[in-house]
């Protein structure tokens, strides 16, 4: 049976009459990176002229910059021009003053585009530099056209806590969002619009033929990694609870070839760990004993013992609960040894990192305290069931 045909708005922008008078002859700006492709790879902002008419004056880029080249956290120093002479500006320096572009960069615009992948989770940036280029755009009198993607998880499930007031930041600048939140960037940019007053509305240009139960598995997919550690689907599955490894003293698997599926550190024993998570049978993965060397980040050349996991039934599974189990088993396995992270984590110096990525310093408190894997699970449980009644007014697709 062949899988259902998905159109991303970049493709609707480029091939239907519509959507090319509506920009024929407009001064436009690109909100962009590498992903910013048509079904068939071409890298939409390079050929906008000459497909509709419309001239681009100017592309701003998120975190890792334009080709993805950076790794996180790390400033991105704006280039002079692009290849096509289209002045590049970052929107990730070095302080947090840099996520906003001046409203005066944009004066003199019609419209900005926006088009970046996400991966549905609330920690991945790129919707933030999107909420923040609204507020400017708001400012200088410019419109905002999305031009949508799926998100890759797929538009149902929603798991883990909301996040509390006090504890925004550039992975989570919004109270109430859970993790996987399950709605894709345009749905997110009307929800930032009414409910946390960001901006004007934007214009939308919608995805064709995607239904809320896909997830990228479901239909064929042009997977572009949207950033450097982000390599495949199954990596994008697992990050929005192993991306809670990043902020202890553990390798998330940064410097392999499977980071978020593969992660250890030098002081744990690889078949003890794998043991301990496959006992709590965690719905729909496996864990395989693993050691590996990391290229770079953390444990660079270090030989670190750990697992790799392996999901069995992505429709089961839990990636953020399994993230934070990861966490309580390895608290519980070394606790002499186990930390968290202690250094400022995305402009943020006063507030723990793995408080800012939780939402709350519940979960560092609770592990901290011994908690029991049943009141993890309780705590990582959060209550989807009122995001899901908030998200219902911004929905697009069936």
């Amino acid at each position: 049976m062949p899988k259902t045909t998905v159109t991303c708005g970049a493709d609707r922008l480029l091939g239907e009459k519509t959507f090319c008078a509506l920009v024929k002859g407009k001064r436009v700006g690109a909100v962009v990176n590498h992903i910013a492709v048509t079904s068939d790879y071409t890298f939409w902002p390079s050929v906008l002229e000459a497909r509709t008419g419309a001239k681009l004056e100017v592309i701003f880029t998120p975190e890792h910059g334009l080709w993805g080249q950076e790794q996180d956290q790390v400033p991105v120093e704006a280039s002079a021009k692009s290849a096509w002479g289209v002045p590049v500006k970052s929107l990730y320096g070095s302080g947090a003053e840099s996520l906003k572009p001046d409203p005066a960069e944009l004066s003199g615009l019609d419209l900005v585009f926006f088009d970046i992948q996400d991966v549905g989770s609330r920690f991945y940036t790129y919707i933030y530099t999107m909420a923040y280029v609204m507020e400017a755009a708001g400012e200088a009198g410019v419109g905002v056209v999305i031009l949508d993607r799926p998100n890759p998880l797929g538009g149902e499930k929603v798991e883990g806590p909301a996040l509390e007031p006090g504890f925004e930041s550039f992975v989570g600048r919004f109270a109430g969002m859970p993790v996987r939140h399950g709605v894709t960037t345009a749905e997110l940019a009307l929800y930032f619009h009414a409910e946390h007053g960001v901006g004007e509305k934007p214009e939308i240009m919608p995805i064709a033929g995607w239904r809320r139960r896909l997830t990228v598995f479901d239909y064929p997919a042009q997977w572009v990694s949207p950033s450097p550690n982000m390599p495949t689907p199954e990596s994008a599955l697992a990050y929005p609870g192993l991306c809670l490894l990043e902020v202890t003293n553990l390798s998330e698997g940064r410097g392999t070839t499977r980071p978020f599926e593969i992660f250890g550190a030098p002081y744990l024993d690889s078949f003890a760990l794998a043991d301990e998570l496959n006992r709590l049978e965690l719905p729909g993965v496996i864990f395989r004993p693993h050691c590996f060397i990391p290229t770079f980040a953390d444990y660079t050349g270090q030989l670190c013992s750990g697992v790799q996991l392996h999901v069995t039934d992505r429709d089961a599974f839990r990636p953020f609960l399994t993230g934070a189990a990861v966490i309580w088993t390895v608290s519980r396995l070394a606790p002499q040894v186990f930390g968290w992270l202690r250094r400022p984590y995305e402009f943020v110096r006063h507030i723990p990192a793995i408080d800012l990525l939780f939402g709350s310093d519940k979960f560092r408190k609770a592990i901290e305290a011994g908690c029991s894997f049943e009141g993890l699970t309780e705590l990582c449980r959060g209550e989807p069931e009122n995001w899901k009644k908030v998200r219902k007014e911004y929905l697009i697709y069936d």
